[in-house]
């Protein structure tokens, strides 16, 4: 294989609400932070050990504005996308770095409708977004009789 890979997949809890920045240009980019565990039983002592990474999640455009409509602190959410390394310079004149996951496929598993709703009694779907594809996904169209017959069974 000659080709390379950058793909993530998290899923994770929103440490923050959904943070905007609004371009000249009309675009918009969305940040916050998702944590993810890791629980284990230690062998020496026999507890259950929990570790928390956390990621920095980037969104773009239409996806953030979403992003921040539907999801807040605490909310479920999976991300897919790339990894992205920036560096910039600090008010102190230091060199920054982070490492940024790009998100390019999102599905919310709990938002605020559906917390609103559980409070109500009711339940939800969780939504499927995409960077690229917003529209929900389209049913087939019934077969024709004369597809039908064409069946070998």
């Amino acid at each position: 294989m000659s080709g390379t890979l950058n793909k993530v997949m998290l899923i994770g809890h929103l440490g923050d609400e959904v943070k905007m920045h609004y371009f000249e240009g009309g675009g918009c980019i969305g940040r916050f932070p998702l944590a993810t565990n890791e629980t284990y039983t230690s062998k020496q002592t026999g507890e259950r050990v929990t570790n928390t990474d956390w990621h920095n999640i980037v969104v773009r455009n239409k996806a953030a504005e979403i992003c921040e409509k539907y999801l807040s602190k605490g909310d479920k959410v999976y991300v897919e996308g790339r990894l992205k390394n920036r560096q910039w310079q600090g008010e102190d004149g230091n060199t920054r770095y982070t490492t940024e996951v790009h998100v390019q496929d999102f599905t919310f598993l709990t938002t605020k409708q559906e917390s609103m709703s559980n409070n109500s009694g009711q339940t939800s779907q969780p939504q499927n977004t995409s960077d690229e594809d917003r529209t929900p996904p389209k049913s087939p169209a019934p077969l024709s009789q004369e597809e039908d017959d064409d069946l070998p069974f």
